[in-house]
Formats: structure tokens, C-alpha cells, sequence
């Protein structure tokens, strides 16, 4: 009998155990975080001293932004698969810095990368640049999260010119940062995708080699050689979500000039006041704000409204001026009942928005 084998969830931890699964010599594992709550989650959804699944190499837990976390199952070949479309579509082969957790995908397929490429990686200990200006492949990439890019168009902003393509995924980059990087002449290209699909898997709109994607009444659906094999113990919820080898993702999109938009979750449209409000529209307009440095809109259960809109906000402006701002381009319906200033949006490690820390402060 297999067992799911854990691994410190450090560079050479997850090195080590992935360069042995990708070999053929190493066993199906799954990285834990240094931190408590980290490696209870893992625990919760791995379920380490249950046999493992058929085809599974990995398994990394879901970030949990939006509820219960979830067992990912991703095959060898899935990991590989998407190296390799990756390396295709960005121009060949290079080498890769990791300024990120490698216990989530987007870190870990960093690592994957770099061993299919044959490539050292290099870790971001202190200084981003400092790290970066390591590299001496002839192709120099990375990867991260907005916030990441944000924060660094601001503090490192030589680094990131040293870099032949940078993705940005595991959330949505806003316009405003999309025009900020190319302004300041950083090759940053947007990646759609998720843990299920072996990171992302449509970059800059367009699916990678071996990805297809389609919409079912507005709904991605996405099928490929990167796809997950299911989710850890759950066959029920794996059977909900894998039908006739397709994915249907909880995200909601539309084809623009044959590229792929995305423009919400599925649960990103509540019912407020009888009016339907799509959050993501609103949260984009507040974005454009120029006082406005991040923001982050939920829907909150309210015996009078059913949903009442909140927006959390880092920035300067006032709740009328915001409401005021949406209003311009917006029903006014759609404004935002609430407006909490925050210093800054509480964030997982996967880079992602806590959304049910935000929740907890005005339930």
C-alpha cells in the first residue's frame, strides 16, 4: 500500500521531492507549510495515511479563499505537460526565480520549470533584485501575483527590467497595473489558470499548447494535458467538476477578439435590493480610482438588502466619493452600501485575497 508522503514546503524540500517524482524515482507528496495552521490544512485535505490515488504525484491543498480547503491531485505528467507548454509559448527554455511559496502551484511549477529545463533556480531571500541579477541563463523568467508586481514596480523596479517574461497569476491583474508594467517597460504577462489546471494555463488570453477552453453559458470550461486528476478523497465533488474529461472552473468569461476574458466568479453576481450586482465590475471601477490603491468587494448576508454590498478599500476617499465614483459608470444600484478603509487587504500566502478574514470583520 501507497501512502501520501509530506514534505518540509521549503525551496529544497519541494526540490528534492519533485526532482525525485519527475525521475521516477521518488513517491506521490505533498509540501507543508512551516506554518501551524499551514500544515493542518494540508493534513485536513490531504489525508496523508489514507492509500493514494491512482496517478496522483502531488498533491497541494487549495488556497481556501473561499471556503473549505481542497486535496489537489496532479499527475507527473501533468506537471510536465504544463513545463513544457510554458516554455513553448514564452520562447524556449530559461531560468527561473522564485519569490514565492512552492507549496501552492504557482511556486511549485517554478520548480517544475527549472528541472525540466535543466536549470538552477534561484530563491528570493531579501532583495528581489539582488536575487535576480543571480541569474545567468540566457532566458531569465519568474512568476508571481499582483500584489507581488505592484510592490515591486515600486521598490525593484530594475530587477523586474532583467527579466525576459515575468507571469502574473493566482488572481486577477487589474488594468491599471496591466498599463503600469508596460509603461515602466516590464514584460509582465497575465496567466489565467488555477491549482486544478497545473498553474496557469491561458496566458495573455490564449490557451497554452494542449489547452482547449469553452464557455457554457458564460462559464470556462477547459480540458488539456495539465488538468488535475481529482481532488484528494472526494470522488463525489471530483465527478461534479471532471465530466467527459472537461473542467468546469467556479469563473466566468467571454471570448474578446478570440482571447479569453475573464469577468467573475460565477458567485460574483448577488442579489441586492432585488438588483443583481456583479462584484468584479464594481471592484474594477473602484481600482480605476487614482486614490485608490487596492480594493476588494464582497457580498454580505443583511435581513434588509438579502446581500449588501461591501467594498474594502486602501486609499484616501470617502464612502460618498466612492459611491459617487461607481455611480458615474454604474447603476447607482450597484455602489457599494458599506466602505471600510483598510491599510491593506489581509492576504493568504498563496497571494490571494483572505476573503473570510474580510468577512468576519462586518458579519
Amino acid at each position: 500500500m501507497t501512502t501520501l508522503r509530506l514534505v518540509p514546503g521549503t525551496p529544497d524540500g519541494v526540490l528534492a521531492a519533485l526532482a525525485g517524482l519527475l525521475d521516477g524515482s521518488g513517491t506521490p507528496f505533498a509540501p507543508v507549510p512551516e506554518d501551524a495552521v499551514g500544515a493542518a490544512r494540508v493534513r485536513q485535505a490531504a489525508a496523508p495515511d489514507e492509500p493514494i490515488e491512482d496517478a496522483a504525484g502531488v498533491v497541494l491543498t487549495t488556497s481556501g479563499s473561499s471556503g473549505e480547503p481542497k486535496g489537489v491531485l496532479l499527475s507527473r505528467e501533468a506537471l510536465i505537460a504544463s513545463a513544457e507548454a510554458t516554455h513553448d509559448r514564452l520562447g524556449g527554455p530559461g531560468q527561473w526565480l522564485l519569490p514565492m511559496k512552492p507549496y501552492f502551484v504557482g511556486g511549485l511549477q517554478i520548480l517544475t520549470r527549472s528541472l525540466v529545463a535543466g536549470t538552477t533556480p534561484v530563491v528570493v531571500a531579501d532583495s528581489f533584485t539582488a536575487a535576480a541579477r543571480k541569474l545567468t541563463g540566457v532566458r531569465r523568467y519568474t512568476a508571481m501575483v499582483p500584489t507581488q508586481l505592484a510592490r515591486y514596480l515600486d521598490t525593484d523596479l530594475d530587477g523586474l527590467r532583467l527579466f525576459d517574461a515575468i507571469i502574473i497569476g493566482g488572481a486577477s491583474t487589474p488594468e491599471p497595473l496591466k498599463a503600469r508594467a508596460a509603461a515602466a517597460g516590464v514584460t509582465a504577462i497575465p496567466a489565467y489558470g488555477m491549482t486544478e489546471t497545473g498553474s496557469g494555463c491561458v496566458y495573455a488570453g490564449v490557451p497554452l499548447d494542449g489547452t482547449s477552453i469553452e464557455l457554457d453559458a458564460g462559464r470556462i470550461l477547459i480540458k488539456g494535458s495539465t488538468l488535475f486528476s481529482g481532488y484528494r478523497l472526494r470522488p463525489e465533488l471530483t465527478a461534479d467538476v471532471l465530466r467527459n474529461g472537461w473542467f468546469r472552473t467556479q469563473d466566468r468569461g467571454e471570448l474578446v477578439d478570440g482571447r479569453l476574458r475573464v469577468v467573475g466568479r460565477v458567485d460574483d453576481v448577488v442579489i441586492s435590493g432585488g438588483v443583481n450586482v456583479t462584484l468584479t465590475t464594481v471592484q474594477a471601477r473602484l481600482l480605476e480610482h487614482p486614490q485608490v490603491k487596492d480594493a476588494a468587494v464582497l457580498g454580505v448576508p443583511d435581513a434588509d438588502w438579502g446581500t449588501r454590498v461591501v467594498a474594502f478599500v486602501v486609499g484616501e476617499p470617502s464612502r460618498d466619493e466612492l459611491r459617487d465614483w461607481i455611480s458615474e459608470l454604474l447603476p447607482r444600484t450597484w455602489a457599494p452600501q458599506d466602505v471600510v478603509a483598510l491599510d491593506a487587504l489581509p492576504m493568504l500566502a498563496s497571494g490571494k485575497v483572505d476573503r473570510q478574514r474580510l468577512l468576519e470583520g462586518v458579519r
